[in-house]
């Protein structure tokens, strides 16, 4: 009989000690790994955990100031809490479940992870320091990648109580990782809303906010755009802000102890279904819960004790209670926003009004539609059966067991041959392939009518599976995968227009973005390095010398899919598509797809680009030769 290529005895048991495990394993602790183009990649988890923990002394009643400096190597938050007692700064950092947040009487709605986060981000880190300031004393500790490397003895200090923590995230997990500005300052202002009175300064800039979520949607929303002003109410613990603007969709942003919960949860069901209850029994009409809810811009924030989460980076509530021992998620976020939202509007007959209108609105724009809606649904579902633009993966973003659900996304592509690339590439467990016919209809300015008048729309939101909101969406990112031309340009403008159009809380979450391909191959027979700019081509040049080859990838369907499953892969290069809160989205949207106006014609000429080949090379070499 053969001998077991490998044998099972005692030897084959290993243990890992917290660092090794973390390191093997971290989506265990921090979800994905990423390289910081989505905004719930590791890079800005590990940023979250350490001023969590901040977080946590202020709420406790300890420090009215955080100072958070972030470089692109380098993360360092500074606190004015109370400071970790000195002799456990390095177990808490490097000692899985330890923590003091095990114990309710010391952090009674905590933020951070019971005893996890912060080793997470010291395994996790090439370099992580720890500093603790108490009573006139300090102490320092030091690590690489977990592993211990200074533990300094406790000396004297004049400097005030609190904690510093220094980390530079380790590049070898996390490959060509970096900071999105936007999504840091996204991050810090959420800080700063639902902890009014909090200073954090970053960066040089300080982020401050006196009314909390009413500051909060104030930012988020366009003046001109809503239909009345921002209702705010807060409660113990849960705070309320809404309104409805003219958009499509419902626009939610809900957390829990502080943490932006992006997925909602049972809080945010809660909220949703309060608002339905507490409409119906002002105006004492069984409005339908979609037109009471459409276009809705709302945000909710409650302190749960000890909460539960369903995923280690907390994403989505699941805590069915708001104690152990307290009253339901559901009675008590949605009594108190029934309520509330009933008293508000019998003291505001001018919001009463304009939310009625709204509502009225929604009703007949639904009514409107609903025979189109109705034949659209059936054709979709007989394409469903055997959709021919769909070629789609084992697993989805809204499997409730799906353990790579995360991981799932889907490529839209133009035409056969990018198509045909991308398919025979693709990882069929978590990769779906949808195929356009050709350029889509420009849809700016049309009604929600050409979604299901449009075959290849509707057929793209039945892919997507967002009809009624993002609840059910199928895919975690949604990539416009085009050729790197001005057709392929154009594409990806109308596909945008579509989604800002109708389903602009898919961009707003951060689900849709761009594939960067190499626009350039180099190689020679030893090496070939594939360049996404002009810049990367003139160093693989320099690199290779001795007239390297040269291609230009115009087309997708151009790259072979063994090339391009390197370019979909590990190392795939996406470019998130994000809405600057600045820029009034509809205007936008008419000076780029609307009218050929005059001012865009100026536009155009004024900001044409011409492509010059570089020569100066070629010069170089003719002058060597007289």
């Amino acid at each position: 009989m053969a001998k077991d290529v490998m044998e099972y005895n005692e030897s084959s048991i290993r243990s890992l000690d917290w660092r090794e495990h973390i390191r093997l394993r971290p989506g265990m602790y921090i979800g994905k790994l990423g390289d910081g183009s989505a905004k719930d990649d590791g890079i800005y988890v590990l940023v979250k955990e350490v001023i969590d923990n901040s977080i946590d002394e202020h709420m406790m009643g300890y420090g009215k100031e955080i100072d958070v400096k972030i470089t692109e190597q380098k993360v360092v938050v500074r606190d004015y809490g109370r400071g970790i007692p000195l002799g456990k700064v390095v177990d808490v950092v490097s000692k899985i479940n330890t923590g003091a947040k095990y114990d309710s009487g010391a952090f009674q709605k905590s933020v951070g992870l019971n005893g996890v986060g912060t080793k997470a981000v010291n395994a996790l880190s090439n370099y992580f320091k720890v500093q603790a300031f108490r009573d006139g004393k300090t102490k320092v500790a030091e690590f690489k990648k977990g592993v211990l490397t200074l533990d300094a003895k406790e000396t004297k200090t004049t400097e005030k109580n609190g904690t510093l923590v220094e980390f530079e995230p380790d590049n070898t997990m996390f490959k060509h990782y970096h900071f999105i500005p936007e999504y840091l300052d996204d991050l810090m202002w959420n800080y700063a809303f639902l902890n009014a009175g909090l200073t954090i300064n970053y960066n040089g800039r300080k982020f401050y906010s006196k009314h909390g979520l009413l500051d909060l949607l104030k930012q988020k929303s366009d003046p001109e755009d809503i239909r009345y002003p921002i209702i705010h109410f807060k409660g113990d613990d849960v705070e309320v802000a809404l309104t409805h603007g003219g958009q499509y969709g419902e626009e939610y942003y809900s957390f829990v102890n502080g943490q932006n919960t992006t997925q909602g949860g049972t809080h945010l069901a809660a909220f949703r279904e309060g608002v339905v209850r507490g409409v119906r029994d002002f105006y004492k009409k069984d409005f339908d819960a979609a037109d009471i809810r459409a276009s809705i811009i709302a945000a909710i924030a409650v302190r749960v004790q000890e909460p539960v989460f369903e995923s280690q980076t907390k994403t989505k509530l699941g805590s069915l209670n708001m104690a152990p021992d307290g009253p339901s998620v559901k009675n008590f976020v949605g009594d108190f926003v029934a309520k509330e939202l009933e008293i508000f509007l019998h003291k505001n007959p001018t919001t009463a009004d304009a939310l009625l209108k709204r509502i009225l609105q929604s009703e007949r724009e639904r009514k409107e539609i609903a025979g189109i809606k109705k034949l659209a649904n059936e054709r979709a579902k007989k394409a469903n059966l055997h959709n021919k633009k769909l070629r789609d993966c084992r697993y989805h973003f809204d499997d409730e067991k799906g353990e790579k659900g995360a991981e799932s996304v889907i490529f839209i592509t133009e035409g056969d041959s990018a198509s045909g690339s991308i398919t025979k590439s693709r990882d069929v467990e978590t990769q779906a392939v949808f195929s356009l016919r050709g350029k889509p209809l420009n849809c700016f300015g049309l009604t929600k009518k050409v979604v299901y008048e449009n075959e290849e729309f509707n057929l793209l939101q039945h892919a997507l599976n967002i009809e009624d909101g993002l609840d059910g969406l199928r895919y975690n990112k949604v990539i416009i995968a085009t050729d790197a031309d001005v057709d392929g340009m154009h594409i990806r403008l109308l596909l945008m227009t579509f989604f800002l159009q109708f389903f602009p809380d898919l961009v707003k979450a951060g689900h849709v973005y761009i594939l960067e391909t190499p626009l350039f191959r180099v190689r020679n027979k030893k090496e070939t390095i594939y360049c996404y700019s002009e810049e990367e081509k003139q160093e693989a040049i320099k690199k290779l010398g001795a007239k390297p080859e040269i291609t230009r990838f115009k087309g997708l369907g151009e790259i072979s899919p063994e090339e391009f499953g390197t370019f979909i892969g590990e190392d795939i290069r996406l470019q998130p598509v994000r809405i600057d809160k600045e820029k009034h989205l509809q205007k936008i949207l008419e000076f780029y797809m609307g009218k050929n106006t005059p001012d865009r014609q100026d536009f155009i000429i004024d900001n044409l680009r011409i492509e010059l080949d570089k020569v100066e090379a070629k010069e170089a070499l003719v002058e060597d030769e007289l």
